[in-house]
């Protein structure tokens, strides 16, 4: 298990970083941009720029920073005003970023994404491409979530998930969280007796030994939960992560002793496997029962008919699926070996009765264990 100064140290030395700022980090009160809080932030990604870091900005602030100018008093609640508001912040958001970064003789480019970008196996390598191809350019990408365009029934929600997901898309070797607080707290700072935590060594248990509060900024969506989340996702993805204000930007960059630093957890994963962990939308569920959760929970099995219990919905051969126990708790997610009309005929089967009853090519595990990835 790695130190927290291990930790800190991999941050500073990181070649590729992603860094994700709130829209409660860039605008006033009122809901302007602040032009000073994005130039502080834009001067700190620059000095990382110059000194060989490869870095994406994912930056919320679209309708934060619209609503403003269009006459709105706070952020819009129905869905149709926050789409419009987005349009018209967005333009006003890049064009205040590349004039902040090109004082500094950088350019950036714009990558607006949807879930579905990341959820459908081609589109996901079209963006690492893109991405990566900016990269290699010397761009700074600034990626947000398509507010104009996304649906409510499948959004990111808040850009704290996607940071995690993009620091996937690029092989980061370092996520960077701002936020409208300093640090992750014991319980929320306002209260007595609250203690900042300078380092989790693992976030998956401290998730359930933190009080936390949501957002009250009445600018962003995200919370001190969705941040835990990307933390999380990030640290199970075998990339170091931390989290601190906006104006700590740079010596967070720097991997000095501020906000929370958060170790990695795993190994990294190739970019197939973290994608069936973390993009894949399931199609469908195999109950696996007692003796085959237990061997997916071992993370050395497949699955086999034998241990499969029941198939939920509909979908074909290479589909992600969840693996489920008779609970309904999600063990795994992973990667369908057949269509789902062919599975209840295998279901109860081992592989030399599946073989002789149904054929060769039915003797086969329902999910590979190289296709398979524990939640």
């Amino acid at each position: 298990m790695p130190t927290e100064a291990e930790v800190r140290r991999a941050i500073a030395a990181a070649q590729t970083v992603v860094v994700k700022v709130g829209s409660s980090s860039l605008t006033q009160p009122s809901g302007h941009l602040d032009a000073g809080k994005l130039g502080a932030l834009v001067a700190a990604l620059s000095a990382a720029v110059r000194q060989g870091a490869r870095v994406v900005l994912v930056s919320s602030g679209a309708i934060a920073a619209g609503f403003g100018p269009l006459g709105f008093d706070s952020r819009p609640t129905d869905v149709a005003t926050q789409q419009a508001t987005a349009a018209v912040g967005q333009g006003l958001l890049m064009a205040q970023y590349e004039a902040a970064f090109g004082r500094f003789g950088v350019r950036v480019g714009q990558i607006l994404l949807t879930a579905e970008d990341t959820i459908r196996p081609q589109q996901y390598r079209n963006v690492q491409r893109t991405l990566g191809r900016l990269l290699d350019l010397g761009v700074v990408p600034i990626v947000n979530e398509n507010d104009s365009l996304a649906s409510n029934e499948i959004r990111f929600g808040d850009n704290d998930r996607l940071s995690a997901l993009v620091a996937n898309l690029v092989r980061a070797d370092a996520l960077v969280l701002l936020t409208d607080v300093d640090a992750l707290y014991t319980a929320p700072p306002s209260e007595p007796g609250s203690r900042r935590i300078a380092f989790v060594p693992d976030v998956v248990e401290t998730l359930g030994n933190v009080r936390i509060g949501g957002s009250t900024s009445g600018v962003g969506t995200g919370g001190m939960v969705t941040k835990l989340e990307a933390a999380r996702v990030a640290a199970v993805s075998g990339i170091p992560a931390v989290m601190t204000c906006a104006r700590f930007a740079g010596p967070a960059l720097m991997g000095d002793p501020v906000g929370t630093a958060f170790a990695p957890v795993k190994q990294r994963g190739s970019s197939r496997r973290l994608w069936i962990g973390f993009a894949a939308n399931p199609r469908g569920a195999l109950v696996a029962d007692a003796g085959a959760a237990a061997a997916v929970r071992g993370g050395r099995a497949s699955l086999l008919a034998a241990g499969v219990l029941e198939v939920h919905g509909e979908f074909s051969a290479g589909d992600p699926v969840w693996i489920d126990d008779e609970a309904g708790t999600h063990l795994a997610r992973g990667l369908a070996g057949f269509d789902s009309e062919e599975i209840p005929q295998m279901l109860g089967r081992t592989t030399t009765q599946l073989k002789r009853f149904l054929g060769e090519e039915y003797a086969h595990p329902l999910v590979h264990r190289d296709n398979l990835v524990l939640l």
